[in-house]
């Protein structure tokens, strides 16, 4: 089977209509739901703008394989991913075949990865499991998916998103920094985030919205020091360092830290 990459369909253009949104004049204002539902959907019209056809850049090419390639990229980046995974999926393209693989074997191809023993660990559980379990496919509900070894709900996500076109919001460290500067949620909680932000965005846009709050993370709003001058949503966004400065030239900018 040809190798693919995810690919995130543009959001509508103008999610929740054509409702007016005051941009950033106060940090942490109150709202009401319909206020923080029009500033979602403005937030989520520029990330549509600027990521506009979204690629998430895991190589795979069955379902399988992109439930591997995701359980190993926790923690890690997807390039580095990318690098072991041709020879690995060479080796074991299917459940069966990983499930009887020597772990030795496993964690020599991935040993590149951090936590690599304790993720070649999961993919021969995960596919024993498969095996077992669901006569080797891949289980089509969030119940199932997060049964197997490795699988949590970010994963489980993934692949509902993008393998069985069940959308779902994908929370990990970029998306739950992101949301919480917005002020779309105050939860530290994944599972809270999760339930904050599905009701915030159309249940249809729950995939590609998160992705884009990831990718925003990954080459804006950084952890230690975010680039609010870059930033396209700096103005619905409380947690700006450029608010105190137009209101106030002199008044220096905060450190990057969350705010909330």
């Amino acid at each position: 089977m040809p190798e693919r990459k995810l690919s995130i369909p543009n959001a509508a253009s103008k999610p929740n209509g054509s409702q007016s949104v005051t941009l950033g004049r106060r940090r942490r204002t109150r709202e009401n739901i319909k206020e923080k539902i029009a500033r979602t959907g403005a937030i989520a019209t520029r990330l549509s703008q600027a990521y506009p056809e979204l690629q998430v850049p895991l190589d795979y090419g069955t379902t399988f394989q992109l439930l591997v390639a995701v359980i190993l990229s926790a923690q890690c980046t997807d390039a580095a991913v990318n690098k072991v995974t041709p020879e690995l999926f060479r080796r074991f393209p299917t459940p069966d075949r990983m499930a009887d693989a020597p772990l030795a074997e496993i964690e020599s191809m991935i040993r590149t990865l951090g936590l690599f023993r304790s993720k070649a660990r999961s993919l021969k559980a995960c596919a024993r499991q498969l095996v077992e379990r669901f006569n080797g496919e891949v289980p089509a509900t969030m119940e199932e998916l997060t049964t197997l070894a490795g699988v949590g709900r970010k994963t489980a996500n993934v692949i509902l998103g993008h393998a069985f076109n069940s959308p779902g919001i994908i929370v990990d460290t970029h998306c739950k920094r992101v949301s919480r500067r917005l002020d779309l949620t105050r939860s530290e909680d994944p599972v809270q985030i999760e339930r904050d932000l599905s009701k915030l965005v159309p249940a249809e846009q729950w995939t590609g919205f998160s992705h884009r709050l990831i990718i925003h993370g990954r080459r804006t709003c950084h952890a230690r020091k975010p680039d609010c001058k870059a930033c396209i949503v700096e103005q619905l966004c409380p947690s700006s360092n450029l608010i105190a400065q137009r209101s106030n030239p002199k008044t220096p900018t905060h450190n990057g830290q969350d705010q909330g």
